[in-house]
């Protein structure tokens, strides 16, 4: 059996009938871009995904990354994928053609990322973070510093990274002790440690440029005093060739549960004293301009949990298509009865359109982060840009925490299906299992992103994108009942106003003595936020698919599994939903008051 990585059809739907992308085309901006255009973005996306990155996703995992020497070599497969994927100019696609991009609109870019994600991840990583790197250094770096770097990483000559943690910084990042002294050359030498630096040290290029949180002398303490640099591996001269080795020595790399194709490595800068960067922006200004790639690489890493989920997903539909065992549960007392497909079983049933609805959902989630920044990049209206804005802080802990959560549950669930076969290496599902599960760790702990969601976002701008996100789901509302779903629109209206009174209680709560209760709460909050979102995704799908049911016979299979995915998820999973949000109302203390000597251990 064939492995596959996502839905074709599904994903021409969220591009094409769910956000219409194609009218991106009617400004000068993306007028390039028409749906054909589009369709031809994806379909190319699509042949190198399978035909070229998918055959390294098992190679990788088997062979994985080699420390030797201060040197890490990746798996061999690795190189050539590279090549053709910086080839095809596929690293920078929404930047600028002038720098190496491809200036499409980010919504269709996450299409064609969908499908190097779901062929192997731990690889994408390698471009990902590259990406990443680059836009820091377009949206701070001075003009010498965009002539001397930017193309060169946009176009993936050179890769990037992101290196924040520390050993005894971890999530408190303000804690970092890295330094960063001033030279008359108006360098600046760097010293310190950094551990689990994805794509720190590999052989895929000649160069690695390494944006680097440090402290400047006498900087002050916490993130107020921290900076970005940049800190190349090998220094850049003034003409553009590659200078001296940086002093950026790998000490050693991680072996890992997941994703052994990436280098997880531990870096020293400035061992010898020979470590320079350059400052990358203001000083002392360093942490809000990484929030920038770290919301982009939190939103990467939203797109890397879904792709796992949607690969798992795929397979696990096939292979119970194909999967014959027992009989028909109508027949189980006809002794001649044949042996069917496990897909006619009501349990497995049930599995794969839990999966179905929950992956389907939050891919149109994570293609809405992309349509708001599109939105937002082509608005007039400073009012509207806020608008766009606001609806992309808000739901970015959506987007990363959620996500992550349910498309490791759709990941196991897929396991579930093969049954046996589904936990032994022969089949995909449990490399998918392993590969995801970080998702759910890095860039931001999905514990913090609740944290972000309640300490941050709920409040912003005083409550304005909550209303406005709460806006939109109204409208969807109402273009359902206009197709006629006034029972599934009844009863998300329902989820969405009890969602609106678990937020105002939660906002409160945070503001009174209960504070520690509140965020006790706060990934509860998370994931019930996280199922509204979902539903209205689901709902929105639903109320155009309803209307095109009879109109198009090949089709109609399609446009059904959408209605049905709705009405499982909003009559089956919602009701659960409105359980947890009773008890975030609730906010019990137990968590917050219970002795720490209670928690065995010791």
């Amino acid at each position: 059996m064939a492995q596959v990585i996502a839905d074709r059809r599904d994903i021409d739907f969220v591009l094409h009938e769910q956000f219409n992308v194609g009218e991106f085309s009617k400004h000068d901006r993306y007028a390039e871009f028409n749906r054909k255009t589009v369709e031809m973005i994806v379909t190319e996306a699509r042949n190198l995904a399978i035909k070229e990155i998918l055959p390294t996703q098992k190679a990788g995992d088997e062979e994985g990354c080699r420390f030797e020497d201060g040197k890490v070599t990746v798996p061999e497969a690795f190189h050539r994928a590279y090549k053709l994927f910086i080839e095809g100019e596929w690293l920078a696609m929404p930047e600028d053609p002038e720098w190496g991009g491809q200036g499409m609109p980010k919504t269709v870019a996450l299409a064609a990322s969908d499908y190097f994600n779901g062929a192997n991840y731990a690889f994408m990583m390698y471009p990902g973070l590259t990406h990443g790197a680059a836009k820091l250094v377009e949206s701070f770096g001075t003009d010498e510093q965009k002539k001397l770097y930017l193309k060169n990483m946009y176009t993936g000559k050179w890769t990037g990274t992101m290196l924040l943690t520390e050993p005894g910084a971890g999530s408190d990042v303000g804690a970092l002790e890295t330094s960063a002294v001033r030279n008359d050359d108006g360098t600046y030498s760097i010293t310190g440690n950094k551990i689990f630096i994805s794509s720190g040290e590999h052989d895929l290029t000649d160069n690695i440029i390494h944006p680097v949180l440090a402290r400047i002398e006498g900087a002050p303490a916490g993130t107020k005093g921290i900076s970005l640099f940049l800190v190349p591996k090998f220094w850049v001269n003034d003409d553009g060739s590659l200078g001296e080795f940086n002093d950026v020595v790998c000490t050693g790399i991680e072996e890992k549960m997941g994703i052994h194709g990436n280098s997880t490595c531990s870096l020293s800068l400035g061992s010898k004293g020979k470590c320079r960067g350059l400052l990358l922006g203001e000083e002392n200004k360093g942490m809000r301009a990484m929030f920038l790639m770290m919301n982009e690489a939190r939103l990467l890493v939203g797109m890397q949990g879904l792709s796992c989920a949607s690969a798992s997903y795929v397979n696990a539909v096939n292979y119970a298509r194909e999967r014959v065992q027992g009989k028909n549960i109508l027949q189980m007392r006809d002794a001649d009865a044949p042996a069917v497909p496990i897909i006619q079983h009501p349990d497995v049933r049930r599995m794969l359109i839990h999966m179905k609805s929950y992956l389907e959902g939050m891919r149109s989630l994570l293609y809405y982060m992309g349509f708001c920044e599109d939105n937002h990049d082509l608005a007039t209206d400073p009012a509207e840009k806020d608008k766009w804005q606001g609806l992309i802080e808000l739901l970015t802990p959506v987007a990363k925490g959620y996500v992550t959560d349910r498309s490791f549950d759709i990941c196991s669930t897929g396991v579930q299906v093969y049954g046996g076969y589904g936990y032994i290496k022969e089949y995909p599902q449990e490399q998918l299992l392993r590969d995801c599960r970080i998702t759910m760790i890095y860039e931001g702990t999905n514990g913090i992103q609740a944290m972000d969601l309640l300490g941050r976002k709920l409040g912003m701008n005083k409550g304005k994108p909550v209303m406005d996100l709460l806006g939109e789901m109204n409208k969807t509302i109402a273009a359902a009942r206009e197709a006629g779903m006034d029972e599934l629109a009844d009863k998300f209206q329902k989820s969405v106003n009890k969602l609106g009174e678990v937020g105002m209680h939660m906002g409160a709560t945070a503001m009174s003595p209960k504070v520690l209760t509140a965020f006790a709460f706060a990934h509860p909050f998370l994931e019930v936020t996280g199922d509204v979102v979902t539903a209205w995704m689901l709902l929105w799908r639903a109320a155009i698919a309803k209307q095109k049911i009879g109109k198009n016979k090949k089709d109609d299979m399609f446009y059904e599994g959408q209605v049905r995915g709705a009405e499982y998820f909003i009559s089956s999973i919602l009701p659960a939903t409105t359980g947890k949000m009773i008890a975030i109302l609730g906010s019990n203390s137990a968590a917050v008051e219970i002795p720490e000597e209670a928690f065995c251990g010791k």
